[in-house]
């Protein structure tokens, strides 16, 4: 069973009705003890770092996921939930994250070439390392993102997609995986990420 976190945070709907087009079993966690129950973890997000952090504090799921990360259950993190797991984000002051994977959460611009609209929003090729989640997929293919920060001083960047510059566009630690892009709005490329995540 595939346990979304619910914590306020994130478009869950699309991404339940993606894992059960899959045939994966997919519930909405609530608390913590739903999150160790399950034989993966999704954390989604959309908004602001420092509010999604907050929120992962005051359902007692931050420590949850720390504590599941560490016991070598599969978590995968999408968009803002990716940025999540790692050290620390500098939006809207300084946030810090779950520190499952080393690295940093900095804007994108200054990083991409003036003239470049922010946020980066639609469909750009992967360019990745060998890893499980991308087994199923070619290089060059196109997925959605919709982001105006990404991963940055991070050793553990698995893909990446050209936006002007090269953005990280998935970052993986052992069992901790995040994907920058949404894989629920990628169509079959999506479709075939979050089976080979359920397959790990």
């Amino acid at each position: 069973m595939v346990a979304i976190a619910d914590y306020g945070v994130g478009n869950l709907f699309s991404l339940q009705s993606s894992l059960r087009s899959l045939g994966e079993e997919a519930k909405l966690a609530l608390r913590p003890e739903e999150l160790k129950s399950a034989d993966r973890i999704i954390l989604p997000g959309v908004g602001a770092f420092g509010d999604a952090a907050k929120k992962l504090r005051e359902t007692d799921m931050f420590d949850a996921l720390i504590e599941e990360a560490k016991a070598g259950k599969p978590i995968l993190g999408i968009c803002l939930g990716m940025q999540l797991l790692l050290e620390k984000s500098c939006e809207f002051g300084v946030h810090a994250g779950l520190e499952l994977i080393k690295g940093e959460v900095r804007p994108i611009a200054g990083v991409i070439p003036k003239g470049l609209k922010i946020p980066h929003i639609g469909w750009n090729g992967l360019n990745f390392k060998p890893h499980p989640i991308f087994k199923d997929i070619k290089q060059g293919d196109c997925v959605y993102f919709v982001h105006s920060f990404s991963a940055q001083n991070c050793p553990s960047v698995i893909a990446t997609t050209d936006y002007g510059a090269e953005l990280a566009a998935a970052v993986a630690n052992e069992n901790v995986i995040g994907c920058q892009f949404h894989p629920e709005k990628s169509g079959a490329v999506g479709l075939a990420i979050l089976k080979s995540f359920c397959e790990i």
